[in-house]
């Protein structure tokens, strides 16, 4: 059911070793990631705390949010108008510009887009 919800709401398959990994990039910038574990048979399910975790670190929804997107197709609100910005930062320049540039997600939020590539491009040619 995991995997059927984020394929519902467009999640974006990412590379990973273990599990399988997806990516949804939310309408304020931010990024929600969910990695989904293979369990050996359909027997086997996320014990209670586990999948609480899930519901509510990696998805960010409630149960009946979750279960109204697989049983209804009524995929979860996600800001006032369930669209993405007009002027969105690419992920990749978000992760970038805290993983290597050492911003936080609070400085990255700040920026629009031109500025975030522009602040990447400064730290590509310069370090700084």
């Amino acid at each position: 059911m995991h995997t059927q919800f984020v394929e519902a709401e467009g999640w974006v398959a990412v590379e990973s070793k273990h599990h399988d990994t997806y990516e949804l990039t939310l309408p304020n910038g931010d990024a929600l990631r969910t990695r989904v574990s293979r369990p050996p048979s359909k027997k086997h399910t996320y014990g209670k705390s586990i999948w609480a975790h899930i519901l509510r670190d990696q998805l960010q929804v409630t149960e009946a949010e979750f279960w109204g997107a697989i049983n209804d197709g009524q995929l979860p609100r996600r800001g006032a108008d369930n669209e993405a910005p007009a002027e969105g930062i690419p992920v990749d320049v978000v992760r970038l510009l805290i993983d290597r540039v050492g911003l936080t997600a609070q400085q990255v939020r700040g920026m629009s887009a031109d500025e975030a590539i522009a602040r990447l491009n400064r730290f590509w040619t310069t370090k700084e």
